[in-house]
């Protein structure tokens, strides 16, 4: 994850990190459902800026990439971290991801919130704030 420092000197979180064998690929899927534009492009590193001042997401090239399988189950790649999207309209949120070139999980923990993967395998989750 990146930081940079405030003008009070307080770090903040500036963006969240995903690691991807294709970042231009991964990077087009989250700039079509987030509506994030690209600050910086290359085939190795990409950084999507939120257009309201909130929190990017960047895209580094990881060669070895494992995608992360959920539900967890022993002996494989473990989710280690996830990103929650908030939607106003969850079932519409579905689509829209679906559309985009996310999958939905069978499995859904909650009544309010839908775990999905995206085209390379992290898992995401949609949510209808409270």
């Amino acid at each position: 994850m990146n930081t940079s420092t405030t003008q009070s000197g307080r770090p903040r979180l500036s963006a969240v990190v995903l690691d991807s064998p294709e970042p231009p690929e991964l990077a087009t899927f989250y700039r079509h459902l987030l509506g994030m534009e690209p600050e910086q492009w290359s085939p190795d590193w990409i950084v999507l800026r939120d257009p309201d001042g909130g929190v990017g997401i960047s895209f580094q090239r990881e060669a070895a990439y494992v995608p992360p399988r959920w539900p967890q189950s022993p002996g494989e790649q473990q989710v280690q971290d996830h990103l929650d999207i908030a939607v106003d309209d969850l079932a519409a949120g579905v689509a829209h991801a679906v559309a985009a070139g996310a999958e939905l999980f069978e499995f859904q923990p909650q009544d309010t919130v839908r775990v999905m993967r995206d085209p390379h395998g992290h898992v995401f989750c949609l949510y209808l704030p409270e």
